[in-house]
């Protein structure tokens, strides 16, 4: 216990220099005087009394032992039995030499004082023992104002590394909101290739051509330049809104691409065009479609990115910044990408 509460120390003292950084406190624990009785096997047997039995004589001694209870009506009480000695230490009496003076049964007739099989002795621990998952820990807790969490704790991470060396059996865990955010972002993430493998996999049935897909994604690359530039517009911080925002660009992106491979097709399987009028002029037909909804989208995305670092946008305001981004390069690419990708790999 004293090792943990040293290291919880070096612990508040290495994150009390980190930016943003506020109300850090360590769990409160105070040593409070305690009364330690360790009975002596060798004495125990001296007398034949069973294992066990001196501490359980020693509970019902000192504490007494329920035994029944009492049913009066409605109400019950515990009926406790308890030592008649008068050497027991009583209310505001609990002195160490009345209770290495209290005496117990033996099983050879005489009553033996508890001092001669037990070693007795005052001592301070603490007033409780935290634990979790069947092992003692103590915690350092913080909040914190102005700064990302995600930043905020690795700058924790890395002078906690340099300035606490763990003894072996001893571990740091870092939790609370922040655990609970790596765990949503590790779902989102395996959800979000999981998306993208599934839309690949619907595409390439729909269009009976997986190399038509795979054309259709590339509008995600496209997307993602634009949606990494608003992250790092925004703070840099790639948080859980903007994870969820580049889910829904991907979606935006990916029907863009439907509509463009969709309508090129149609004109250079219905109209007997070669490849190269079909493609430029499914091209140019789908620039006026694409570019409104994009400017549907966008605009409407405006005012909630300009309303980043206002109290109640920390969710909406990078989610809308990714995909404001995200919307300019993949529509602008997508007028030039796809349409070459088809024709160099596409229908032939």
């Amino acid at each position: 216990l004293l090792i943990l509460r040293l290291l919880g120390r070096q612990v508040q003292t290495a994150m009390s220099g980190v930016p943003g950084v506020v109300d850090l406190s360590m769990e409160q624990q105070t040593d409070i005087p305690t009364l330690n009785i360790r009975p002596d096997p060798a004495r125990v047997a001296r007398y034949s009394l069973p294992a066990g039995e001196v501490s359980d004589r020693i509970e019902t001694a000192l504490l007494g032992t329920e035994v029944g209870r009492i049913y009066e009506g409605q109400v019950n009480f515990p009926l406790v039995a308890k030592y008649e000695d008068p050497r027991r230490p009583g209310d505001g009496e609990d002195t160490l030499a009345g209770i290495r003076e209290m005496l117990l049964d033996t099983p050879s007739g005489p009553r033996i004082p508890l001092a001669s099989v037990a070693t007795i002795q005052e001592d301070r621990s603490p007033n409780f023992i935290m634990r979790e998952g069947v092992q003692r820990r103590i915690v350092v807790q913080c909040n914190v104002s102005g700064r990302d969490l995600r930043g905020t704790v690795q700058e924790i991470q890395q002078r906690i590394g340099r300035a606490v060396k763990l003894p072996e059996g001893y571990r740091i865990e870092y939790g609370g909101q922040f655990e609970s955010l790596e765990h949503a972002r590790q779902r989102l993430t395996l959800l979000g290739f999981g998306v993208i493998a599934g839309i690949f996999l619907i595409l390439g049935t729909a269009f009976s051509s997986y190399k038509d897909a795979l054309i259709i994604m590339l509008n995600l690359p496209l997307a993602l330049v634009g949606g990494v530039a608003g992250v790092f517009i925004a703070g840099g911080v790639l948080s859980l809104a903007s994870i969820v925002g580049f889910i829904t660009l991907f979606g935006i992106a990916t029907r863009n691409g439907i509509m463009m491979i969709s309508h090129i097709r149609n004109l250079y399987e219905s109209s007997g065009a070669d490849l190269r009028a079909a493609v430029m002029r499914g091209a140019s037909e789908r620039v006026a479609p694409i570019l409104m909804t994009a400017l549907a989208a966008g605009l409407a995305l405006v005012p909630i990115a300009l309303g980043m670092g206002q109290p109640g946008s920390e969710i909406q305001a990078p989610m809308a910044i990714v995909i404001f981004f995200g919307l300019l390069t993949s529509t602008a690419l997508n007028m030039v990408v796809v349409p070459a990708a088809y024709y160099r790999f596409g229908a032939r």
